[in-house]
């Protein structure tokens, strides 16, 4: 019988070879290697793979059928997509501007709990302060005179001189020293004080008498004092008096020289008694040298790191304590030789001294300014007689004290402590508003202590960067 004939191939396509028999197994080789062995069979071919038939050139009915079928079955694919949700069909109508990037927002989130318990904290401490305050104030301006005073209490124990004697010595002297300066000026003060009234009558001759003829100011006032007067008189007369009421005329007491001087003797004795804690405070601080800091040290702990950080934060408190008053001190100077040269050109009598005194003052920010300058114009015009020299004296005092007071010192200042001026300004005017007079000495001190301790810890570096430059 004969085979039946293969089916015909495709056209492009080629013939699938036949597949090979399997190799038998070689039989491993006996004897010596070149008798007997044969090479190794070659690997059987590949088959070749069948190449896909090229589509059949575009013509315009195969393309006009193809259109037609795309249009015949888009109805169904309409039919078939899925229903939009409404919020993403107004989403899919909103315009692209809507989605453009808006302000850039900061999450933070607060701790109202936490945030008020601050605040109350914030404000029970203020007002301990302010009700404390003659406990404290002696307390900071004893810290103060012995951050200023342990560098020659150390000098004189290099010199073998006991901190306890050296640092006695050392009080006695200057408060005899401030003593003496304030006895050589209580003639001076007496005589001005004295001559106030007349002054004062002398200022308003003068001014009558440049003003000339009565002022707009003045005719106005008698103006209004008419007018006042005619509108009580026709109340009076236009309203019958009332049956029961009867006029109280309220009376000043008399001024009585006794209460006035009983006042200012008790002011004078609490300000004695306060420099005599101070004295006695800063004398027992310097006399025990570092035994505060060993106790803050041991008092910090055993840990490495926080005996560093606290040795780091004494180191910066002590170190810009004493920048700061370094300061003070050249600012004092500069203001007393200013003013002296300045009176001394303008020839006003004892211009050494009132410089002196103006070097002094200014260790009270704004009032010593204030005092210097009124007192100084004063003497001026006591002793040239015009107004004119009173002005200039007191004029020259004012531009000094401006120009060193509220430019030169606040700038050196925030040098010194890295602490920004506006924030040498607020700590002025919010200590000075707590404390008084002394808030205004002690203010810019008490800020750098708290500066540099908020910029050691780590929860409080956002107050100390804030207060810095």
């Amino acid at each position: 019988m004969t085979a039946p004939a293969a089916p015909p191939l495709p056209p492009n396509s080629s013939p699938a070879p036949l597949a090979a028999e399997p190799a038998p197994e070689a039989a491993p080789a006996t004897g010596s290697p070149g008798a007997g062995t044969q090479p190794p069979p070659a690997p059987p071919p590949l088959a070749p793979t069948a190449q896909p038939a090229p589509p059949p050139p575009a013509t315009p009915e195969t393309t006009a059928a193809a259109t037609g079928a795309t249009i015949a079955q888009a109805p169904a694919q309409a039919a078939a997509a899925p229903t939009l949700h409404p919020d993403a069909a107004a989403t899919a109508s909103t315009p692209a501007s809507a989605f453009l990037p808006g302000p850039l927002m900061l999450h933070m989130p607060v701790d109202v709990r936490n945030l008020s318990l601050a605040l109350l904290a914030l404000f029970a401490s203020v007002a301990l302060l302010h009700w404390a305050s003659a406990v404290f104030i002696p307390i900071m301006l004893s810290l103060l005179l012995t951050t200023a005073l342990r560098p020659v209490v150390e000098v004189l124990r290099r010199c073998y001189v006991p901190r306890w004697l050296g640092a006695g010595v050392l009080l006695i002297a200057i408060v005899f020293g401030l003593a003496s300066a304030a006895w050589s000026l209580s003639d001076g003060a007496a005589q001005l004080v004295d001559s106030l009234p007349v002054a004062a009558k002398k200022v308003r001759d003068s001014i009558k008498a440049r003003s000339g003829a009565s002022s707009p100011l003045d005719t106005m006032q008698k103006a209004a004092t008419q007018i006042e007067q005619a509108a009580n008189e026709n109340s009076a007369a236009a309203s019958p008096p009332r049956r029961g009421v009867q006029r109280v005329v309220v009376e000043r007491p008399p001024f009585n020289i006794r209460d006035y001087l009983w006042s200012g003797t008790m002011g004078l004795m609490s300000a004695l008694g306060q420099l005599t804690v101070v004295v006695f405070l800063t004398y027992f601080a310097l006399a025990s040298g570092n035994l505060f800091r060993n106790k803050l040290l041991r008092i910090a702990g055993t840990s490495l790191e926080r005996r560093k950080v606290t040795i780091h934060v004494l180191e910066d408190i002590t170190n810009q304590i004493q920048r700061y008053l370094m300061v003070q001190v050249f600012t004092s100077v500069l203001v007393g030789v200013a003013t002296g040269l300045a009176y001394w050109a303008l020839g006003l009598e004892n211009a050494a001294v009132w410089g002196v005194v103006a070097g002094v003052l200014n260790l009270a920010p704004y009032i010593g300014s204030a005092l210097v300058t009124g007192a100084s114009a004063l003497v001026a015009f006591l002793q040239f007689g015009t107004l004119d020299m009173a002005l200039a004296i007191g004029g020259a005092s004012m531009v000094i004290h401006t120009l060193v007071g509220n430019l030169l010192t606040p700038w050196l200042t925030s040098r010194t402590s890295s602490m920004s001026p506006v924030a040498v300004f607020v700590s002025v005017l919010a200590w000075g508003w707590l404390w008084g007079l002394w808030g205004l000495l002690l203010g810019i001190p008490v800020m750098m202590a708290v500066k540099a301790v908020c910029d050691r810890v780590e929860d409080l570096k956002a107050v100390g960067e804030l207060l810095g430059d």
